[in-house]
């Protein structure tokens, strides 16, 4: 039985109390490694009397963060009394805000460092940037203008805000009213045609990422799998094909049905399961 200590203050933390904390958390874990021997030695005592041991109940399987070393390790660490890892071991400190107590301090007070207590917040606002393109008068008459950065000639919207607004529509599944309630809220001057935009057009080359991830899975397995399903499509009934396995996945909306003609037009020799 793990023995839960109540939280005592830093400053009340005399020499006296943290030894006994220290000899209170030996006895808990000489307490519980005794338990964990007993209920083995109860169990050979059940085997030799020709009973049954006790059901072992394995953890629950929803967290799929969670793994059998992990667990082991944790395990390992409370037999032999290791502490635990501190939650804010790996993050990044990105500022420091020193606060002092309220009451007046008497004469004689010390000085005895910081206590630490790590919040995690979240900073989202808009940033608005001018870039001021100088320009120049040559002796020929001609002027000389610098550019834009790459991604930004041709485009009043910045990188991350446009990476943002395809994240959350097509991976989130926001739609357009509400992500252009959301950027408006965060002092985004932008419209709803220009959302629109942002989302159907100047994407070639997220298109030919698409074309060459199905030409490199096809190339890379023996086999796939295709499926389609009846879908409308600019107000028109179409059908929507899939084309994969567990290593990639391809999806296309088309008049008609794909099948396993996009395999072929690759000159692959590819099995294909539907």
């Amino acid at each position: 039985m793990k023995i839960n200590l109540p939280d005592i203050p830093e400053s009340e933390q005399t020499p006296l109390v943290k030894g006994l904390i220290g000899i209170i958390e030996q006895l808990s874990d000489t307490v519980e490694r005794q338990q964990e021997e007993i209920t083995l030695l109860k169990d050979e005592i059940n085997v030799l009397k020709g009973q049954k041991k006790r059901p072992k109940f394995k953890p629950s399987k929803l967290d799929t963060n969670t793994d059998e070393k992990s667990d082991q390790g944790s395990t390992d660490n409370k037999r032999f009394g290791s502490t635990k890892r501190s939650k804010n071991q790996t993050l990044t400190i990105h500022q420091d805000n020193i606060v002092q107590p309220e009451q007046p301090l008497p004469i004689g007070a010390r000085f005895k460092g910081y206590r630490d207590f790590v919040v995690q917040e979240l900073e989202i606002q808009s940033c608005n940037v001018r870039y001021r393109l100088a320009c120049y008068l040559l002796p020929d008459g001609s002027t000389v203008t610098a550019t834009l950065p790459n991604g930004l000639a041709g485009q009043h919207f910045g990188t991350r805000l446009r990476s943002y607004i395809l994240y959350q529509y097509h991976q989130c599944q926001v739609t357009q009213p509400l992500l252009l309630e959301q950027l408006r809220e965060w002092g985004i001057d932008i419209s709803s045609g220009q959302l629109n935009r942002l989302l159907t057009e100047n994407h070639d080359d997220l298109h030919e990422e698409k074309a060459e991830l199905l030409a490199a899975g096809l190339q890379s397995t023996g086999y796939i799998t295709t499926d389609d399903t009846g879908a409308r499509h600019q107000g028109k009934n179409g059908f929507v094909t899939h084309i994969g396995n567990e290593w990639f996945a391809w999806f296309q909306s088309s008049d008609r049905k794909i099948g396993s003609t996009s395999c072929h037009s690759f000159g692959l020799e590819t099995r294909v399961i539907r």
